[in-house]
């Protein structure tokens, strides 16, 4: 015959549940709406994150094959293999990005080589309005939020 012990049982109560229940729930009410009335700051700093990713590719181009991408050569340098001057000797077969991201407003990042302020290069962003100039936020090479 079999003996069956039973032992102490652990376990939460359903009073405990419901307190952490209740919990989570006051957080959540006080904290998604902090950033739900800031979409335009999140569409920043995703902005902001590409531009490094970007530039970080860049500067593997570079690496590789001595100089930027002209600006005919563009971004597209980082997906496929370029064609033109300056000859991308080196490039990378498998290329330096998957794909090329869309700035957070649905629109294509800018590229200047080399850059007007007398950088290697410009990368940037018109932001909201799509365009230069205007009370929108844009984004230029260094990340910086430029109104």
């Amino acid at each position: 015959m079999a003996t069956f012990q039973r032992g102490l049982q652990q376990g939460f109560t359903l009073i405990e549940i419901m307190v952490v229940v209740v919990i989570i729930g006051v957080l959540g009410a006080m904290v998604i709406p902090q950033f739900m009335s800031r979409p335009d700051e999140a569409r920043v700093m995703a902005a902001r994150t590409d531009i490094q990713a970007l530039g970080t590719a860049l500067e593997m181009y570079r690496l590789d094959n001595a100089t930027y991408p002209s600006t005919s050569q563009g971004l597209d340098a980082l997906v496929k293999r370029p064609v033109g001057t300056p000859a991308a000797k080196n490039w990378n077969p498998r290329g330096y990005l998957r794909t090329l991201p869309s700035d957070p407003w649905g629109m294509p990042y800018q590229y200047l080589s080399p850059g007007a302020r007398g950088a290697p290069y410009d990368l940037y962003s018109h932001g909201a309005k799509g365009r230069t100039g205007g009370v929108d936020v844009t984004l230029d090479s260094d990340a910086r939020v430029v109104r």
